[in-house]
């Protein structure tokens, strides 16, 4: 978001959201406390690392006496429900029995409601189940590295022990740990182990609502990193039980808009945020949330506002880039660089090292310089060698670069792990360009795959309406491309929506509508490849061919590789745009032979 929100959607343009781990690196309060660090314990041949097979029954923590009144209050304007997509209860609800009466296990847990059904479990849709059968295996091959996390662990949970031993001192109120772990960590391989340690955590302090919070945002990082959007509905459980025992926290208000962006609910974000920084004006994490909820309502001069003033309130790594993303969109790069140079090398953790010199390497990718972009997604993967956008960045500018094969098993070794919609297309794409045998049919897959995620993700109640239109418009149905652009303008209007929208009609053959789109999605002065090739075609398909051939020219010159087959048909389209008029050979007569 800003740095995108997208956890997976397919512009090339847009960025990755930072780590929802990350968004705490310089929280200090008590109630913003990151997860704490995997360790000992996790099973690494699980099936799914990070779901405790074996957790018992939590009974319900009794609220405060002060939180009473606050714990039945329906959620916020524009959160979700606590209900999640398969109908299980929240963890403060029984079907009209005494919220105090019920025993639900933790989410997440095998036992209990949110339960992930098997991939292959009676009911489940075919497509899902492929999805889930390929996250599973790319999990499996990284729980092998959690056994070295043992000794960040004892540190994390050392840390934690101060405010555990609180609560036992404080008459059985609701407190929340103050152990400030470096979310950097959260955000890597340790993620899994990290919530089984949360939930054993809890099973043992229920009333911990600062941990609550916590475990939810940990589960709306495991859908974002993992491809899996069935943590969505635990992680609404687990924000619900924190509120249930201190209504006004803000840590799990922040980690409520967290949540509603990661599924693109923008309004809901907005509104989240605000409740959280009503209690506390100076909570990072809702501060950039509510950044990062108006650059994706296209409301770009209060997204600017809104980063200077979380600048002046909590400057730190997660606010340097938003503010560098909103300068990125009006077109000015050397800014948007020289905050996020300055990001990096304020950044010490390998986490937050790893996260803002990806955005560095975007930034150049972007930009067409190939080389910086591949040093700086060197940097990060040095710093967190399995950090997935880094991994991506890196295939995108090999391919780029010419370097097709290392570019095609880098994508490969990303899908394998977490097959989500930006990968698995450019993978698709880059099995297209490259034409050899059997190519065809593996890019069919690729695409087959970003449905099944599409039908996942929308299940677990995210909004994947431009993704479906992104990937539809080039490798689906085209029809299905334009209602879901249509549908997303609707909801909000920003440059990708424009650009999205734009395409999906100009791919339905509606180009004189289309232009209009076109040309807003370069109105900020976004600099940004793949729109100004989409807007060049369309112009050429109206008839506008000087600007067509000087749009298409400034896609090439800006970012030649921005896509194996959109930089291709660029190309060829110019070439026929600056082509002199075939010549005809003069006619003759008979005699003139």
């Amino acid at each position: 978001m800003a740095p995108e929100m997208n956890d997976g959607e397919t512009h090339p343009g847009r960025r990755p959201a930072p780590p929802a781990a990350a968004d705490a690196a310089a929280e200090t309060e008590p109630a913003a406390a990151p997860a704490p660090q995997p360790g000992p314990g996790a099973d690494a041949g699980a099936e799914e690392p990070g779901v405790d097979a074996g957790v018992e029954a939590l009974p319900v923590p009794e609220a405060d006496a002060d939180a009473d009144a606050d714990a039945g209050t329906p959620p916020a304007p524009g959160a979700e429900g606590s209900d999640g997509p398969d109908g299980a209860d929240g963890p403060d609800e029984a079907d009209g029995e005494d919220p105090d009466a019920k025993t639900p296990s933790l989410p997440g847990s095998h036992a209990g409601p949110g339960t992930t059904p098997a991939p292959d479990a009676p009911g489940v849709d075919p497509r899902v189940a492929a999805v889930r059968r390929v996250g599973a295996a790319g999990r499996r091959w990284r729980a092998v590295q959690l056994g070295a996390c043992a000794a960040l662990l004892a540190v994390a949970m050392t840390a934690g022990a101060v405010a555990v031993g609180a609560l036992r001192d404080g008459g059985g109120r609701a407190v929340a740990t103050s152990a400030a772990v470096s979310p950097g960590l959260l955000a890597g391989g340790n993620l899994d182990a990290g919530v089984t340690s949360l939930q054993a955590h809890l099973r043992t302090q229920p009333r911990d609502f600062g941990s609550w919070a916590t475990l939810g945002l940990a589960y709306v990082e495991q859908a974002r990193t993992q491809g899996d959007p069935s943590r969505y509905p635990q992680a609404r459980k687990a924000f619900d039980t924190s509120l249930a025992l201190r209504a006004d926290n803000d840590q799990a208000l922040a980690g409520l808009a967290a949540l509603a962006a990661a599924r693109h609910d923008f309004r809901g974000a907005l509104a989240d945020a605000d409740r959280a920084l009503e209690q506390n004006p100076y909570n990072e994490r809702a501060l950039c949330s509510r950044v990062d909820a108006l650059v994706e309502l296209g409301r770009y001069d209060e997204a600017s506002e809104a980063a200077g003033t979380a600048d002046a309130r909590r400057p730190g790594i997660p606010v340097f880039t938003r503010y560098a993303y909103v300068h990125e969109l009006r077109g000015d790069v050397t800014t948007a660089r020289r905050v996020l140079t300055q990001a990096l090398d304020a950044a010490t953790g390998p986490g937050d090292i790893a996260y803002v010199a990806t955005q560095l390497g975007q930034l150049a990718w972007n930009q067409g310089d190939y080389p910086a972009a591949l040093a700086h997604y060197a940097r990060a993967l040095a710093a967190d060698d399995g950090y997935l956008p880094a991994l991506e960045g890196r295939a995108r500018a090999q391919a780029a670069s010419g370097r097709r094969e290392e570019a095609v098993k880098g994508l490969e070794a990303v899908v394998a792990r977490y097959p989500l919609p930006g990968p698995l297309v450019a993978l698709g794409e880059l099995y297209e360009a490259r034409g050899a045998a059997g190519d065809a049919a593996r890019a069919r897959d690729q695409y087959a795959l970003v449905d099944a995620w599409t039908a996942l993700a929308r299940a677990n109640g995210v909004d994947v309406d431009l993704d479906t239109a992104l990937a539809a418009a080039d490798h689906g149905d085209r029809a299905a491309a334009l209602r879901a652009a249509r549908a997303e303008w609707a909801r909000r209007r920003t440059v990708h929506t424009a650009d999205a929208l734009a395409w999906a009609l100009h791919v339905d053959g509606r180009d004189t509508e289309a232009l209009g789109y076109a040309r807003q999605a370069t109105a900020t002065g976004y600099r940004n490849a793949g729109s100004l090739y989409h807007l060049g075609m369309i112009e050429r398909a109206t008839g506008h061919t000087a600007d067509a051939r000087a749009h298409l020219a400034a896609a090439l010159e800006l970012n030649p590789g921005f896509s194996p087959l959109g930089a291709r048909t660029a190309r060829s389209a110019l070439t026929a745009l600056t082509a002199p008029p075939a010549q005809t050979a003069p006619r003759t007569t008979e005699g003139g032979r």
